[in-house]
């Protein structure tokens, strides 16, 4: 199988932060960027989620929270009653 190459652009602080993950894996960056072509061409689509909206660790407990009632505010019947509580 010959062999070719491609080159890639990105930031700096980034390619040396990938190398050193790569590194701790004993991996090296081209070893690691053909995992991730090989895996994208036998399952036909990038292997992971690509998704801007991922939430924080404090957004998926409050997510958690409201979806097991806890740590709920109380209900209010006015914006008034809301400020006086918030202002308390």
């Amino acid at each position: 199988m010959s062999q070719t190459n491609i080159n890639i652009r990105m930031d700096n602080t980034l390619k040396q932060q990938f190398n050193h993950i790569c590194n701790e894996l004993g991996l090296n960056m081209s070893v690691a960027v053909n995992i991730f072509v090989k895996t994208m061409v036998r399952q036909q689509k990038i292997p992971f989620e690509v998704s801007l909206d991922v939430p924080n660790a404090e957004t998926l407990a409050a997510i958690d929270d409201v979806n097991h009632e806890r740590n709920l505010s109380k209900p209010f019947h006015s914006i008034e009653e809301l400020m006086e509580d918030l202002n308390a």
